[in-house]
């Protein structure tokens, strides 16, 4: 209760700070998240759906809201998302639930030894559309 309660606040904050408050939201599908594999050294851009589990190594990845700015507002992406570990022989082990911003990465972040995982930007339907070449062409 105290987590969700500190978050809210850290939420406000960060808002009113930024001068966010006051702007409108552009509601989104989905979001592009960068995740690093400490081990490794393999960092990966990640796709992902509100309502589809992305897996990166051992976690499950689970988006439920992605907000951004409009264009003349300065660019900021929120994504409320939940982290699981997943153990062999094991339930899901949660690590991270909440709200992760593009413009601050270290804000809320994932507190994990192996995996770091922060937020790139929300993509709208259009930039879906160009980058899986559904987009209409134009020009002969």
């Amino acid at each position: 209760m105290k987590f969700k309660f500190f978050s809210f606040i850290l939420l406000c904050v960060f808002f009113s700070y930024t001068g966010i408050a006051n702007s409108s939201f552009i509601s989104s599908n989905s979001a592009s998240l960068m995740a690093l594999d400490k081990v490794t050294a393999r960092v990966s851009e990640i796709f992902i759906e509100v309502g589809k589990p992305e897996l990166f190594g051992t976690l499950e990845i689970n988006m439920f809201i992605c907000h951004s700015t409009p264009p003349e507002d300065p660019p900021e992406s929120a994504v409320y998302l939940s982290i699981d570990e997943i153990r062999s022989g094991e339930q899901l082990n949660p690590l991270f639930k909440g709200w992760m911003f593009a413009s601050s990465p270290g804000l809320n972040p994932l507190e994990h030894p192996v995996y770091d995982v922060w937020v790139l930007r929300c993509i709208d339907e259009e930039e879906k559309q160009i980058d899986s070449g559904l987009a209409p062409q134009t020009g002969e």
